[in-house]
């Protein structure tokens, strides 16, 4: 029996990503430490409440997982309760299971920490009456409402490291290095990991490249004594007047379109233009991978405290979020409107413009 003491679930979904454990474990202690709270954790995403996968967490589940990569509970970017594939491959609306077993868990709120796929499905079963509070992860940075999102950090490390080890051996043998990495329809990935690795050319699906463009700055380059180049460049960019490129389509997942292949794309384009020979590396789940950041193990501590209070508090159908130097409170509704994109006037574009970065334009 629980007495008087109420029950709070905590989830992650979508893809992973470094500081999901660190911000299922502020949830927890902050719940049991000052709230005297039962906590479930949620399995596999909206899987463990369609499926009722769960299991109640103790205070040593979630100790010494600050540093630990992933999430322990799992994710799933196939569980939309509104359109969940059945063994047939068949799609149906399962989102009163939700809730019925939400009620059967006696939950009396649930933290999802997730991008704007989980908290689409989150905002939806708000209104449908589920008692819902979000936590904001993504390694593409692109949730409206808050500055940033656990994992963005991480993954801009790591893709910057890349950059740093493409460095040596594209001088080394003199190539064109082209590096893809992910972000989706957002560019803050590839601009930031550019930006910090010096790469030379930064393609983000903001700004539409130009490949004669491109090609020129590689020649130019080349002419100049640089006897390679760097290019940077996010899944979802494309040529202007063109499309991105798609990988494949999942159709039982909440994001059906992959992205991915604009980097052997424009690199064959370069190679067959230039004349240069031009090597592809495509990061890929490397991104989504590690140990968190120092940052990330902060921001997720902060907005997982913050997001247990707001469920504490009864503050429902909002999201915990990033304001400059403060957490505060702001709407599901408007933390899943639009994807965040990268202005193409934003400062840090400007400042790489100032320096000699292209944007293949």
């Amino acid at each position: 029996m629980r007495g008087d003491n109420k029950r709070i679930g905590v989830l992650t979904g979508g893809g992973d990503c470094p500081g999901l454990n660190a911000a299922i474990r502020a949830v927890a202690k902050t719940a049991m430490l000052n709230y005297s709270m039962e906590v479930v954790g949620i399995k596999d995403g909206f899987i463990g409440l369609i499926e009722n996968k769960y299991s109640i967490l103790n205070y040593e589940d979630v100790s010494g997982i600050l540093t630990e990569g992933g999430t322990f509970l799992g994710a799933s970017n196939k569980a939309n309760p509104f359109k969940y594939a059945d063994l047939s491959g068949k799609t149906k609306d399962v989102s009163s299971v939700v809730l019925n077993n939400a009620r059967i868990l006696r939950l009396d709120s649930l933290v999802c920490i997730g991008g704007d796929g989980t908290l689409t499905v989150a905002y939806k079963l708000y209104k449908k009456g589920l008692k819902i509070v979000g936590v904001p992860k993504t390694i593409d940075n692109d949730l409206m409402a808050t500055d940033a999102t656990i994992g963005f950090d991480s993954a801009v490390v790591t893709a910057t490291e890349a950059i740093d080890k493409l460095h040596t051996t594209a001088q080394s043998h003199h190539r064109v290095m082209v590096l893809e990495v992910m972000g989706r329809y957002a560019g803050w990935l590839a601009l930031c990991a550019g930006v910090a690795g010096g790469g030379d050319i930064i393609i983000i699906p903001e700004i539409p490249y130009d490949i004669k463009k491109v090609c020129q700055i590689v020649k130019e380059r080349h002419k100049r004594g640089k006897r390679f180049s760097i290019v940077v460049i996010s899944e979802g960019a494309r040529p202007r007047g063109g499309k991105m490129v798609v990988k494949k389509i999942v159709k039982d997942s909440a994001e059906p379109v992959r992205l991915g292949g604009i980097g052997n794309k424009i690199a064959s384009d370069i190679e067959s233009i230039t004349g240069l020979e031009t090597r592809v590396t495509v990061l890929g789940h490397l991104q989504r991978g590690g140990v968190p950041t120092p940052f990330d193990r902060i921001l997720a501590t902060r907005l997982g405290t913050f997001g247990c209070d707001l469920a504490a508090k009864g503050e429902f159908g909002k999201m915990a979020s990033l304001k400059g130097r403060d957490i505060v409170a702001v709407s599901l509704k408007e933390a899943v409107r639009r994807n965040r994109q990268v202005n193409p006037r934003d400062p840090i574009i400007k400042a790489a413009m100032a320096v000699g970065t292209s944007f293949g334009v």
